[in-house]
């Protein structure tokens, strides 16, 4: 699974400048075409000082659009922290922005300031709306129908696994939002210690605080990064490699089963993204335990934990495996017709090949042309 397929919007001129919004730094640029047209331009994002934040906010979108050839259609991106999304407001304070303390309608703010339609919405929604229309959606359905399977996909249940815990929806071609732009999933019990939210046991930090509960490593507590446990469990960093391994097995153990919850409820490929995605090969196997496990009825009856088979579509050979399928011809009553089915439900899991960034940036582009028509 290397090749990138933009399905939607790779021949379309119109221009719409975008934001990749975080705590510490705005990073502005534009997409044509599902492509970058700028180089990137950056600014701090002054997250304390209400002024300075919008400020640098005006001059990044100046600055990109000062580079383009023609009137961009839209600004749209992807900012952190709960909102009243479709009208680009933030009624409270954001942890990452404290200066949004009193409420910001940072959407209005913007439209005004540069007379064009502005959407804002959440990183994960994003994400999982670009990878459902440019990334791996496309990409299995189009492998499916090469290899002459009749079934094909169209709903993707993305998480994020970085700083925090998301979850996006994608279902025909729709961005999941919900009524209060409120469908998470970090706010979900943690398996092993169910007082406790799923997102300290389904982050960056929960790896760290895994490898210090493990580790047998006089500099444990100087570690400050998830990267350095990576890299121990890689042999690159000196350090206890198995307890950094069983850090990330615990991690897809709680992560698995948080994920086995939506997925029985959405019913859609799932795909990973975030900065601990690249560590999969470590917590892949618990999380696949969880979403292949058994649970019993009061009868004693054996039940799947999701009631579709969920394949890696990570391992070549479980790939081809989900590809085959239970293809039947199905005779129609009273005929001598068949219809060909495939009987076999399933479900895989994929880490995102063109990068959580290309697809929430890809996500906004496509979301607002999209809302333009």
């Amino acid at each position: 699974m290397q090749q990138i397929f933009f399905t939607m919007y790779e021949t379309d001129k119109r221009i719409v400048v975008t934001l990749d919004a975080g705590g510490t730094h705005f990073r502005f640029n534009a997409i044509r075409g599902n492509q970058s047209i700028v180089e990137t331009i950056e600014y701090p994002s002054e997250a304390q000082n209400l002024d300075k934040c919008l400020g640098n906010l005006v001059k990044g979108f100046e600055e990109v659009m000062k580079k383009l050839p023609e009137k961009p259609v839209a600004i749209s991106f992807a900012f952190p922290g709960p909102a009243d999304y479709p009208n680009g407001i933030f009624p409270t304070r954001l942890t990452n922005f404290p200066a949004f303390e009193d409420g910001v309608a940072l959407g209005p703010f913007l439209e005004r300031k540069f007379k064009l339609p502005v959407f804002i919405n959440n990183d994960a929604d994003l994400f999982t709306y670009g990878e459902a229309l440019a990334g791996v959606l496309p990409e299995v359905n189009a492998k499916l129908k090469k290899m002459g399977s009749v079934k094909q996909y169209h709903n993707l249940i993305g998480f994020i696994l970085g700083t925090g815990f998301g979850i996006g929806i994608t279902s025909h071609e729709q961005m999941y939002i919900g009524d209060n732009c409120c469908s998470e999933i970090y706010c979900t019990p943690h398996k092993q210690e169910p007082d406790l939210i799923v997102e300290e046991g389904v982050s960056q930090r929960a790896v760290l605080y895994n490898y210090r509960m493990l580790a047998a490593d006089p500099q444990k507590d100087a570690y400050t990064d998830s990267l350095d446990v990576f890299r121990i469990a890689e042999g690159e960093l000196i350090g206890d490699q198995k307890a950094a391994q069983l850090a990330f097995a615990r991690f897809g153990e709680v992560a698995g089963y948080a994920i086995a919850q939506a997925v029985c409820m959405l019913d859609g490929i799932i795909v990973l993204g975030g900065g601990l995605s690249k560590s999969h090969k470590y917590y892949m196997p618990a999380l696949l335990k969880e979403l292949r496990a058994q649970m019993t009825t009061r009868g004693g009856a054996q039940v799947a934990r999701v009631p579709s088979y969920v394949y890696n579509l990570e391992d070549e050979a479980e790939f081809k495996t989900f590809v085959k399928g239970e293809q039947r011809e199905i005779p129609i009553y009273g005929t001598k017709e068949t219809v060909l089915c495939d009987t076999q439900k399933r479900l895989g899991v994929a880490v995102s090949h063109i990068g959580t960034s290309v697809a929430t940036t890809t996500g906004a582009y496509c979301y607002a042309l999209h809302n333009l028509k």
